[in-house]
């Protein structure tokens, strides 16, 4: 009876209840460890960042930060080699997979915000991004006012979504909504929508990618600037040293900026086209500086 107990005070303590009743491991090495494996959470279609090649297989700018990642927390549990378990998630379910312990660590697309931190962590944003809208070239339009009156496709669960409401507070534009990039892009590309808006590389993948490239074009105008960051459990120091010190790391010795190189200046599977899209001066800062601010704290341009 005395084992039982302080086995069920052990487990209690390894565990915290999160707000819907779920449980989660707070010592993530510890669960990583334990399990020989490690669950990382996926996209399957958002940009260079993170994309799936087919048959379980994913990669992408933030998915091969998250292999150094990895390597790291191999080193510092004493672990050879970890078994990589991916998991696809979505914008919708992407915050309570990480809080319930069902992805140890996102490598997406995900905006570090101030409404977010009180539910999960970030590490340093090594990718800024603008949320930009897309427009078909033949469209005539240049500006964002003259979308007044016309629809705009946009995906669910995304900070674009809040940006395109913001935007519509000065001009009145129709809203419809995808549910996924693909799916709301597909919305422009089959002229439902006159414009898409989302984060700049996501579009510019998305064009890139697409039959006739040139027959997109990105408008100019910037409605929010955001971090773009690698997302884990709250309350994890042990875990979050990992994560950090390896991001910084990458950042500081110019490693980041190849990756970034790799992903969005260079050809890139299965299409074999570039992305083209150099990284801003908002994310060479960051490499510079390597920081979890929040988007909050970035002004528009």
């Amino acid at each position: 009876m005395i084992r039982f107990a302080f086995k069920s005070l052990v487990l209690t303590s390894a565990l915290t209840v999160l707000a819907g009743g779920a449980l989660a491991q707070t010592d993530t090495l510890a669960k990583i460890k334990e399990a020989k494996s490690i669950v990382v959470g996926v996209r399957e279609a958002s940009g260079a960042m993170s994309f799936t090649l087919g048959s379980g297989k994913y990669t992408g700018f933030h998915v091969e930060v998250c292999e150094h990642i990895i390597a790291n927390i191999e080193k510092a549990i004493g672990v050879s080699k970890l078994d990589v378990r991916y998991q696809l998630v979505t914008a919708q379910n992407r915050m309570p997979l990480v809080q319930n312990g069902t992805v140890d660590i996102e490598c997406g697309t995900t905006t570090n915000n101030l409404a977010r931190q009180k539910d999960v962590a970030f590490a340093p944003a090594l990718f800024i991004e603008g949320v930009r809208f897309a427009v078909k070239t033949a469209s005539g339009i240049n500006s964002s006012s003259q979308l007044a009156g016309k629809t705009v496709a946009a995906t669910t669960g995304t900070t674009a979504v809040q940006a395109l409401r913001k935007f519509k507070r000065d001009v009145d534009v129709n809203e419809v909504l995808g549910k996924d990039n693909a799916d709301a892009f597909l919305l422009l590309e089959s002229d439902r929508a006159t414009a898409f808006v989302g984060d700049g590389q996501v579009v510019a993948t998305l064009i890139s990618r697409s039959r006739n490239p040139s027959q997109f074009k990105l408008l100019d105008q910037v409605l929010s600037v955001e971090p773009i960051a690698i997302m884990y459990r709250k309350d994890d120091p042990a875990f979050k040293k990992v994560v950090d010190d390896t991001v910084i790391a990458l950042a500081k010795s110019g490693e980041a900026a190849k990756i970034y190189d790799k992903w969005f200046m260079q050809p890139i599977a299965p299409h074999n086209v570039a992305v083209g899209l150099p990284a801003s001066s908002a994310t060479k800062a960051a490499w510079a500086n390597p920081s979890d601010k929040p988007m909050e704290s970035y002004e528009a341009p």
